[in-house]
C-alpha cells in the first residue's frame, strides 16, 4: 500500500472536502505533543491495552506496552495506546463473562472510529482473549495478538502448585479437615508468585493457545511466562508485525477462516483445554461469520487424542510446556489434522509457522501412540436434559463416574447451594447427582463458574473427592470433577433443567454422550405446563441490555445484534 492508501489518511491527508478536519486532526496531533513527520504517512497502529491495577494476570502489560510502541517505531509506524477494559478473572463480579461482549463492542467500535491501519490486542485473562478478537473480527482490520503470559509456578513446602487447580484441591483438604489456617496461609503465598494468568491449561492458555493455532499470533507467543524476558522482545515482534500487517492491509477476515476455527478447536481437544473454549470459539467463529457449532467440536474430538500432559487433566504446567516445545512443538505432533495451507498473520501458511518444529520433553508433549488420552478433552453431550447440548471435560473426571445414575439433588440458587450443601438433612451421597439451576447466560446471570459444585463436607471427610453434578452454569478451567456444563437451553428461560425435581434420577453416559432425565416426556411436560418464568434481574442500564440479547451457550452467549451478519459502514473522517 502507498501512504494514501491507508485508512488513516481519511483523518491527516489533504483534500479539498476535508482541508478543515485535516488542519484540525494535524493541529491536535501536535497537541499530543508529535511533529508531522512522527506519524504523516506512517501507519496508525492501535496497541489496545487491557492494563489495571485489579487485574494481577495483566498487571505486567503496562511495560509490555512499550516493547509493543517500540517494535512499532522501529518498523516506521505510529503507536497509539488505548486502555479498553479490564476483565479480572478474580475480582469482577457476578462474572467477568457478563462483560466480554462489553469489550468486544468496546473493541469493534474504537479500532472503527478512530484513524486506525492496524492493532496489537493485549489480553489474556480468560474472557479478555475472545472478546479482543471478537471486536477485532467485526472491525476487520490487520491486527496480531499479544498474549499476558501464565505466571511462574507455584511453591509450598516443597510441591510445586498450579493456580486455580490446587487451589481447588487445598480447600477441600481445609473443608475435610486435613490442613488447617496456618497451611491455608502458606498456600496464599505460593499459588501465584508472579504476574501473568493461570499456569495450568486453565482458560487463559487455553484460550491463547487458540489464538495460535488460529494464526493470530507470533508463534510459540501463548506460552512464554509472562515475566520471562522472552515475552518483552515477543512484544516487540508484535508491533513491529503489526506494522508489516498495515501496509500489506492483512485483515484479520484472510486469517480467521473456517479452516483455521476447526484447527483451534482440534487444538484446544488435544490441549485437554477448559470447556469454556466453546462457548467462547463459536461465538469468535460467528464474529468471522464461520458457523461453528457443538456438532463440530464433537466431530473433532473423535480425531484427536489428548498430548498435552498439563494440569488439571495432566501433570506438568505451562513453563514445562514453554520449554518442551511450546504450541509449534505441540502442532508438530497433529498436521495429519491441520489445515496447512492457510495463512497466518506471520507466515504465508502455517506449514511454514510450523516448519522446524519440535518437542524437546515427550513427557510433557506426549507422542500419538502415547497420548495422556485416546480422544480430546471434551464430550458434547445430548438428552432430554439437554436438547441444545452440554458439556463435560471428562479427561479431568474420575472414570467410574463416566457412567453412572444416580437420585438428583436439587439447588435453584448458587446461594442457597453455599448455605446448605453441608447439612446431612439434604440426604446427599456418593452416588447422588448434584444439580444447580438459574445459573446460565441470562439465569446466573453471566453464567457464573459455578459449574465445580462443592462436595458436602461430611462426605470429602469420607475421602469421596468426586460426585456427578450438573448445571447451566460454567468452570473455571483449571476445575476438575465430573461436572456437566453449559446444559441448553438454561433453565430461566424455561429448559428441561427448571423442571427437575430432587429424587428424579439422572443418567450420565459420556461413552454413549448422553444426559438422561429418568422421567416420561408426558411428565416432564407436565412439569414445564406448571413453571412459571422467574422475574428479571435488572430493570436498566447494561445489565438489562444484556439480559434481553445474550444468546444461548450452545451459539456462543454473545448479543443477538452483534452476532448477526451485516455491512457497518466506515465513519466519514471529514
Amino acid at each position: 500500500m502507498r501512504p494514501e492508501e491507508l485508512r488513516s489518511h481519511q483523518w491527516y491527508g489533504e483534500s479539498l472536502s476535508s482541508g478543515l478536519r485535516t488542519f484540525s486532526h494535524r493541529a491536535r496531533t501536535r497537541q499530543l505533543g508529535y511533529l508531522p513527520q512522527e506519524h504523516l504517512g506512517k501507519p496508525v497502529v492501535a496497541v489496545l491495552n487491557t492494563w489495571s491495577d485489579i487485574n494481577p494476570c495483566h498487571v505486567h502489560l503496562r511495560e509490555r506496552a512499550q516493547a509493543v510502541k517500540r517494535g512499532v517505531w522501529q518498523a516506521g509506524g505510529f503507536p497509539l495506546e488505548f486502555p479498553v477494559s479490564t476483565l479480572s478473572e478474580t475480582f469482577q463480579k457476578p462474572t467477568p463473562m457478563l462483560y466480554r461482549n462489553l469489550l468486544a463492542l468496546e473493541t469493534e467500535e474504537l479500532l472503527r472510529s478512530y484513524p486506525v491501519d492496524g492493532a496489537v490486542l493485549m489480553g489474556g485473562c480468560d474472557k479478555s482473549t475472545p472478546a479482543l478478537l471478537m471486536g477485532a473480527a467485526s472491525a476487520d482490520v490487520p491486527a496480531v495478538f499479544v498474549p499476558a503470559g501464565p505466571m511462574l509456578p507455584g511453591h509450598w513446602r516443597g510441591e510445586v502448585l498450579g493456580s486455580g487447580t490446587d487451589m481447588w484441591k487445598y480447600w477441600d483438604d481445609k473443608r475435610s479437615g486435613l490442613i488447617g489456617d496456618c497451611e491455608l496461609s502458606g498456600l496464599e503465598s505460593g499459588l501465584a508468585r508472579s504476574p501473568g494468568h493461570c499456569m495450568t491449561m486453565g482458560t487463559a492458555s487455553t484460550l491463547t493457545a487458540a489464538a495460535e493455532a488460529l494464526g493470530v499470533t507470533l508463534p510459540g507467543a501463548s506460552s512464554i511466562p509472562a515475566v520471562d524476558s522472552g515475552h518483552e522482545r515477543m512484544a516487540a515482534a508484535a508491533g513491529m508485525l503489526a506494522v508489516d500487517l498495515a501496509w500489506r492491509d492483512l485483515r484479520l477476515s484472510r486469517v480467521l477462516t473456517r479452516e483455521a476455527y476447526e484447527d483451534a478447536v482440534a487444538t484446544v481437544l488435544a490441549l485437554g483445554g477448559s470447556t469454556n473454549a466453546v462457548i467462547h470459539l463459536i461465538a469468535m467463529a460467528g464474529r468471522s461469520g464461520v458457523a461453528l457449532s457443538l456438532d463440530d467440536f464433537d466431530r473433532i474430538a473423535r480425531t484427536v487424542p489428548v498430548l498435552a500432559n498439563v494440569r488439571p487433566g495432566g501433570t506438568y504446567l505451562m513453563e514445562d510446556f514453554h520449554f518442551a516445545g511450546g504450541l509449534p512443538g505441540f502442532l508438530s505432533r497433529l498436521t495429519d489434522v491441520l489445515h496447512l495451507a492457510r495463512p497466518t498473520v506471520a507466515h504465508a501458511t502455517l506449514r511454514e509457522q510450523i516448519d522446524g518444529a519440535r518437542v524437546e520433553d515427550p513427557e510433557v508433549i506426549r507422542p500419538r501412540e502415547r497420548p495422556v488420552a485416546p480422544e480430546g478433552g471434551v464430550a458434547v453431550l445430548r438428552g432430554n436434559l439437554c436438547p441444545d447440548g452440554a458439556v463435560i471435560k471428562h479427561i479431568a473426571a474420575e472414570p467410574h463416574l463416566l457412567r453412572h445414575t444416580g437420585p438428583a439433588v436439587v439447588f435453584d440458587d448458587y446461594r442457597t447451594l453455599q448455605r446448605t450443601i453441608d447439612d446431612p438433612a439434604l440426604g446427599i451421597t456418593a452416588d447422588s447427582v448434584l444439580v444447580l439451576r438459574n445459573a446460565g447466560p441470562k439465569g446466573g446471570p453471566g453464567m457464573p463458574e459455578y459449574g465445580m459444585l462443592p462436595i458436602p463436607e461430611y462426605l470429602l471427610k469420607q475421602g469421596v473427592r468426586d460426585m456427578v453434578r450438573i448445571s447451566d452454569a460454567r468452570m473455571s478451567g483449571t476445575s476438575y470433577g465430573a461436572c456437566v456444563l453449559h446444559v441448553a437451553p438454561e433453565s430461566y428461560v424455561g429448559g428441561p433443567l427448571a423442571h427437575v425435581r430432587s429424587g428424579d434420577l439422572v443418567t450420565l453416559d459420556v461413552p454413549a454422550r448422553t444426559l438422561r432425565l429418568e422421567v416420561t416426556d408426558e411428565e416432564l411436560e407436565r412439569r414445564r405446563a406448571e413453571w412459571t418464568p422467574p422475574p428479571a434481574h435488572w430493570e436498566r442500564g447494561y445489565g438489562a441490555l444484556y439480559q434481553e440479547h445474550v444468546t444461548q451457550a450452545d451459539t456462543g452467549c454473545d448479543f443477538a445484534f452483534l452476532a448477526r451478519p451485516g455491512t457497518v459502514h466506515e465513519p466519514n473522517a471529514g
